[in-house]
């Protein structure tokens, strides 16, 4: 699938091909599509994992009274989709007056898609790490109560360690589960330049469809900090670790790559 014993960094190295490890955005005014136009790549989009929600009864299983919880956490949209189908399964009313943190303000804006949206009692991090969510968390954890939606199997474990540094009154609360999808298909006999990967499932998905993966000069891209461990854990080379205040998102990220292999040509 990639270039054997190709040895070149990515800095160097023609772009041709690009696989993103998420379904194809459905609007064809993605800054992917952008992407794909000013630098004459090729972007190949196939979800490395797939969701599974966890039904209500298995949920009431954790002892969670979702209506104890002052604020809820969210890193991902699906966390949202998951929260409002487990409250709806369980006859849940949210209250009013509950607030929502979210790691970026896309997640953010998908709240109107169950709430009335107030900026009053949504509130989100200016570039999408961790560290800016932190900062607003950190202005309103008085009195508060946290509920954390995530996976059973991919909590990210900075957020769970700075509540518990920050002594926030939290819980976690599993709602969904990733299991890995079956990609051979666009993976094997395929050469691709770059893989981007946006969570620590991606990265083991990777190795379930093909155990024996050698980079071979295969540009890494990782979304996270937990992603990048997963990529640096596998033995793999990460070379676009997002985010960071200069690269919030993974196609700001690609776009700063693609543009520096253009400059060395």
């Amino acid at each position: 699938m990639v270039k054997n014993g190709s040895k070149q960094s990515g800095a160097t190295k023609t772009v041709r091909k690009i696989l993103i490890s998420q379904p194809r955005p459905e609007s064809d005014k993605s800054p992917y599509f952008d992407l794909e136009r000013k630098y004459k790549v090729e972007l190949v989009f196939h979800p490395f994992i797939k969701l599974e929600g966890i039904p209500a009864k298995e949920f009431r299983k954790q002892k969670i009274d979702i209506m104890q919880y002052s604020a809820v956490i969210f890193t991902s949209r699906n966390a949202i989709d998951h929260f409002f189908r487990t409250c709806e399964e369980m006859k849940v009313t949210i209250g009013q007056d509950t607030k929502y943190f979210c790691i970026t303000e896309a997640v953010a804006l998908y709240l109107q898609k169950f709430i009335l949206y107030r900026k009053r009692k949504v509130f989100y991090g200016a570039d999408g790490t961790n560290k800016s969510m932190f900062d607003v968390i950190n202005k309103h954890k008085e009195n508060e109560k946290f509920l954390y939606v995530c996976s059973e199997n991919q909590q990210d474990n900075e957020i769970v360690t700075w509540l518990k540094s920050n002594n926030c009154e939290f819980q976690l609360a599993f709602m969904y589960r990733t299991i890995s999808n079956d990609i051979k298909e666009v993976i094997e006999g395929k050469e691709y330049d770059v893989i981007c990967f946006f969570t620590p499932s991606g990265v083991k998905s990777l190795f379930d469809n093909l155990p024996s993966f050698k980079q071979n000069g295969t540009v890494i891209g990782a979304f996270g900090n937990n992603t990048s461990k997963a990529v640096e854990d596998a033995g793999l080379q990460l070379e676009i670790k997002v985010p960071s205040p200069q690269k919030p998102s993974m196609v700001s990220a690609l776009d700063q790559f693609l543009a520096s292999t253009v400059s060395k040509k």
